[in-house]
């Protein structure tokens, strides 16, 4: 499972003023994570993709694209998770038919699924194909905070080898580290990369590395080093960038933040609003702060 460590940009994808696929800006930002942010892979489908607002042929496409760009240069897990199981396993085949390094999957939310349920879910998906599984953990969107026994029950299935842990339970973490050492765990929050990687997480997934990678592999590779003051310094940084796209709006203000890079970033899917002139003149002070 070496070949899975390290660190993703949970995709962005482009789409046009219709509120379209663009893959043509989609392809860029995969060359910007790819060539400028330096990641070793891309989290696809996720819920920086805006995925919970695309239809199943749409999913669908965008995986094509993501596989199509990157070919093996970098590692693909692509999300596969969905409350219509039957759609996550439909999509879970497809991406293993691309060639795709793991599939994830969200827990279930909505409706208040029993364990029971949610192990039945991950099950019926990951034995549906010659993959492995990530389970992808986000308590605070989805309602559903697993314990550590219930966890435990999940990684005895010798295909689910990991969790993108979404959560700032540090002391979960730290007891899911020491209590499953062989289990890849990769954090799910930006802002708190440093105290995750000291915690001995094997790699992260963010929406900021999407335009921020190159200082979260600083701060991954000094923590990792144990050179905690240098990683702080960068860790502030970056949460002085977090805390400004934030108060702009998170997925719009990425995207504006690419289009100064020259990456036709696109728009958000509706209903998330239209950038305003206030928004794009902001987001262009943030680009100037940060990456001018």
């Amino acid at each position: 499972m070496k070949d899975l460590k390290g660190l993703y940009s949970a995709l962005l994808v482009s789409f046009d003023k219709k509120r379209e696929i663009n893959e043509k800006g989609l392809r860029q930002i995969i060359r910007h994570n790819i060539d400028v942010c330096k990641m070793d892979g891309l989290y696809v489908g996720g819920s920086t993709g805006e995925n919970f607002m695309l239809s199943t042929a749409e999913k669908k496409r965008i995986f094509e694209i993501a596989k199509d760009e990157v070919k093996d240069d970098i590692r693909l897990i692509a999300q596969v998770g969905s409350i219509n199981l039957k759609e996550s396993i439909e999509l879970a085949k497809f991406v293993t038919d691309l060639g795709y390094d793991a599939i994830s999957a969200v827990t279930p939310f909505y409706y208040k699924f029993s364990f029971s349920e949610i192990k039945h879910y991950y099950e019926a998906i990951v034995n549906s194909v010659d993959n492995r599984m990530i389970i992808y953990s986000i308590p605070f969107l989805t309602g559903v905070d697993m314990s550590l026994t219930q966890f435990g029950e999940l990684f005895v299935h010798p295909k689910i080898v990991g969790v993108k842990f979404t959560a700032a339970d540090f002391f979960m973490l730290e007891r899911m580290r020491k209590q499953f050492p062989d289990v890849l765990i990769f954090a799910g929050f930006d802002e708190m990369l440093l105290p995750a990687t000291v915690l001995g997480v094997d790699g992260a997934i963010g929406s900021t590395y999407n335009v921020n990678g190159l200082r979260a592999r600083e701060i991954f590779n000094l923590a990792k080093q144990e050179r905690v003051g240098e990683a702080l310094k960068l860790q502030h940084q970056t949460n002085d960038l977090i805390s400004d796209i934030l108060s702009n709006g998170l997925y719009g203000t990425i995207k504006l933040l690419l289009q100064e890079e020259g990456v036709d970033a696109g728009y958000c899917r509706e209903p998330m609003q239209d950038y305003s002139l206030e928004m794009i003149a902001r987001a262009k002070e943030i680009h100037k702060k940060y990456f001018g």
